[in-house]
């Protein structure tokens, strides 16, 4: 497929990096459309795992040009982090291998001390941000007053950067907050500005090109579809588009790109979250450590950008519908299918009830979810270790009934099924 849309059908944390690296062998361009370093994308090669909060995980297979596109908003001393990993681990990191658009913003220590100070005088009613400095860029954003990573090629610069501090020092002044020092920042910021020049670039333009010429775009979605602005559990969502609409602001390409995509949803075969929010198929105490893990492996259920615990639950079947529709999935990929081997019964959330009333569908999406309860349909558990796997037909027959389950509720088929952490680890329908 010419156009491929990879996205989060929960609350993020599915899977997604090592899924786009399943896909992205092939691939000519593979490019992030939203968000930023709030973002954590893991994929395990042999013994090597490569944790990647900006730059698209499918940059780690030899022939894709990795783009970090407009609809970004870029920590440039992230990003300088990344691309030395990468380069130490033996991946190229140049020009040919790595495009910036100029369009994307910056975000600077500024915007990461006002998401501090915003979060603390919210108090009891933060919204659980991860302290990036994500939404206060994107608030910029939308107020015309943010810096693009374009200006770092301009002369003034450094002007532009300084008016940009002060303005925030005001602000932080206001909100109780240490103002930030200007002098080390614009020193920083120069020596960022002159590293990441050579890898600027119109990226709007540049992936028309290859979707024009028939090539293929591997589309990466940063968190899920239930933190989206618009479409999530508002006010517990990120600042930028999640869902697959977002694709085409987010690189500058034309709608006329989605008449032969594929739009793949990546869904755990449980729920979690990290932060603040309703969660109505939420678990505790030892199912919630069974499904969580220790965090004592990497792929434990903690946040790879945070480190914070997540939240666990069954799968509510109501959202992955929800996201089924507002992303236009054509096919659903599960993960994390081994953690459920060993329970003696599975559940699946097909329904909400509240009042009396059951629900097949949320009445007015999923941003008032408390009070509702889910309604359950319980499956056979399996015991045997799946991890070994990689055909369909040798998975149990009770891990197939409960993925047929899942298909059916969703409205789309299941083609991937991931049985472990490593990239092989796949089973393919």
């Amino acid at each position: 497929m010419p156009l491929q849309i990879i996205v989060g059908a929960q609350w993020g944390d599915e899977g997604k990096g090592r899924i786009v690296d399943w896909f992205a062998a092939d691939a000519d361009i593979v490019a992030r459309y939203n968000g930023g370093d709030n973002a954590g994308h893991s994929v395990t090669v042999g013994e090597q795992l490569f944790k990647l909060h900006l730059i698209p995980s499918g940059i780690i297979h030899p022939k894709p040009v990795a783009v970090l596109g407009n609809g970004m908003v870029i920590n440039p001393e992230s990003l300088l982090h990344e691309m030395d990993m990468l380069a130490e681990l033996g991946v190229e990191i140049s020009p040919r291998r790595l495009r910036v658009s100029h369009a994307a913003h910056l975000i600077t220590p500024a915007h990461r001390a006002l998401d501090a100070a915003l979060e603390a005088r919210r108090g009891k009613d933060s919204i659980g941000t991860t302290g990036r400095g994500i939404g206060p860029a994107y608030t910029d954003k939308a107020a015309r007053t943010n810096l693009r990573v374009g200006e770092m090629l301009s002369p003034d610069f450094r002007d532009k950067l300084a008016a940009h501090i002060e303005t925030a020092n005001r602000t932080l002044v206001s909100l109780e907050a240490p103002h930030l020092e200007l002098s080390p920042v614009l020193a920083k910021f120069s020596a960022y500005a002159s590293r990441i020049a050579p890898f600027i670039a119109d990226t709007s333009a540049e992936t028309c090109a290859v979707l024009a010429r028939g090539g293929s775009v591997l589309a990466e979605g940063a968190q899920g579809t239930l933190l989206d602005l618009d479409h999530g559990t508002y006010p517990f969502v990120t600042s930028s588009a999640t869902t697959a609409g977002g694709v085409f602001t987010g690189l500058g390409i034309g709608i006329t790109a989605a008449r032969d995509a594929t739009v793949t949803g990546v869904c755990k075969s449980f729920q979690t979250r990290v932060g603040s929010g309703p969660f109505p198929t939420e678990v505790f105490d030892d199912l919630a450590l069974r499904l969580r893990g220790t965090g004592a492996n990497p792929w434990d259920e903690y946040g790879t950008t945070t480190g914070r615990p997540r939240r666990v639950g069954w799968l509510d079947g109501v959202l992955l519908r929800y996201a089924v529709r507002v992303n236009g999935l054509t096919e659903l990929v599960i993960t994390k299918l081994d953690i459920l081997s060993g329970l003696e019964q599975v559940k699946l959330c097909v329904a909400y009830r509240k009042n009396g009333t059951v629900y097949q569908d949320l009445p007015f999406g999923p941003t008032e979810l408390e009070g509702f309860e889910p309604v359950y349909k319980e499956f056979p558990g399996w015991k045997e270790d799946v991890s070994g796997l990689r055909r369909w037909n040798d998975l149990p027959q009770a891990a197939r009934t409960y993925l047929d389950a899942i298909g059916q509720l969703a409205g789309v088929p299941v083609r991937l099924v991931s049985v472990g952490p490593e990239r092989e680890q796949i089973v393919e329908r």
